[in-house]
C-alpha cells in the first residue's frame, strides 16, 4: 500500500524564540501523526488493541531544513520496517514545503496490566504490513 500519510496542524506554542518548531515540539507532532496511524487508522479498519499499549524504545530524527511556524501545518509520511514478533519500525518523512526532516522509532507492544513487553497479535501485524515499505534509503539519502 505504500506510506501512510498524516497531516499535523502547527500550533503558535510550538515555535521557539528562533522562529522554528523546537525538537520537542517536532518530536510531538511526529507522535500526533503516529497516533494518527497506530490508533485512529487502526480503529478505522477494526484494530483496538494497539491504542491499549504501545511504547516507544527508541526515537531517531535528522533534520534536513528548519520547521518553521508560517508553514501552518506538517505532512508526515510514514512506513513500517522491521516488523518482527514484538517490535516494529517506524520510518517517517515529514514535509512542509520541503522535507525538513527524517526519523524513526522503534515501537513495542505493551501489555499495561502485567506491566511488560508483548507479541503483535495477527490482525496488528496484518495492519502494520499494509503500511509496509520495502526499503526507504531514497528519504535518507
Amino acid at each position: 500500500m505504500g506510506a501512510f500519510v498524516a497531516e499535523v496542524a502547527l500550533r503558535w506554542s510550538d515555535m521557539d524564540a528562533f522562529g522554528h518548531v523546537n525538537h520537542a515540539r517536532t518530536i510531538t507532532l511526529l507522535e500526533e501523526a503516529r497516533a494518527d496511524l497506530l490508533f485512529t487508522e487502526a480503529e478505522k479498519q477494526g484494530l483496538l488493541g494497539m491504542a491499549e499499549g504501545m511504547v516507544v524504545a527508541r526515537v531517531v530524527i535528522d533534520y534536513h531544513s528548519p520547521l518553521m511556524y508560517a508553514a501552518r501545518s506538517l505532512q508526515v509520511r510514514m512506513s513500517v520496517r522491521d516488523l518482527k514478533a514484538a517490535s516494529f519500525v517506524l520510518d517517517y518523512t515529514a514535509f512542509a514545503q520541503e522535507a525538513v526532516c527524517t526519523a524513526e522509532t522503534l515501537m513495542v507492544p505493551y501489555d499495561l496490566r502485567a506491566g511488560r513487553p508483548r507479541r503483535l497479535t495477527a490482525e496488528e501485524r496484518d495492519f502494520l504490513s499494509e503500511w509496509r515499505a520495502e526499503q526507504l534509503e531514497a528519504h535518507r539519502a
